[in-house]
């Protein structure tokens, strides 16, 4: 049986449609790809994250952003909304609604079974196409691990690893410190993994 030809629709009928949409949707290479509701532990850890920023940014140039705000990657033409993002210095727009972000710092995806190889993948793949993006944090649910990638003078990305609660991640764009103990703050493992 012979696939059925995926339809194309331009960003601005995305954007129009979901603007108005009661749930999510990234655009992706021409199409629309609904957004998975997340679980708790993902929204727990999100929620640690975005506080613990807030907390540490609250006194500087910086915004910490949740997850409703959209990231444009002009090279591909994709909308993505990350878990996270946070600005230093002042937010640029694309246009007059103000929830499309053009020039992110720092960006932190939760990873998932349903998102993990976009993350890892394409969505990385433009995100390090944005001049501004200088740090990029995957971090996972199952387990205590986190993954910092940090934008070098030579272009280059440099992977360094965290896998224990009592590591502190050094956020060198944005000079704030993230202890796994806290991004993980109230996670319980082995529930998780009993539930599987």
């Amino acid at each position: 049986m012979a696939a059925l030809p995926r339809s194309q629709i331009t960003p601005e009928r995305y954007l129009a449609m979901d603007r108005q949409a009661a749930t999510k949707n990234e655009y992706l290479d021409g199409e629309i790809v609904a957004m998975a509701g997340a679980s708790l532990v993902h929204n727990l850890i999100v929620a640690n994250v975005v506080g613990e920023l807030r907390q540490q940014l609250r006194a500087r140039p910086c915004r910490v952003y949740p997850s409703d705000v959209r990231v444009l990657i002009p090279t591909s033409g994709n909308y993505v909304y990350p878990d996270a993002s946070v600005v230093c210095g002042e937010p640029k727009v694309a246009d007059v609604h103000f929830d499309i972000l053009l020039n992110p710092t720092l960006v932190v995806e939760v990873l998932s079974g349903a998102t993990e190889a976009a993350d890892r993948g394409k969505k990385f793949e433009g995100y390090r196409k944005l001049p501004s993006l200088q740090e990029y944090l995957l971090i996972a649910q199952d387990t205590a691990r986190l993954e910092r990638y940090v934008r070098q003078a030579s272009g280059d990305w440099l992977l360094t690893e965290f896998n224990h609660l009592d590591d502190i991640v050094r956020l060198m764009s944005v000079e704030c410190d993230l202890a796994l103990a806290e991004v993980y703050n109230k996670v319980d493992f082995v529930e998780q993994n009993d539930a599987s």
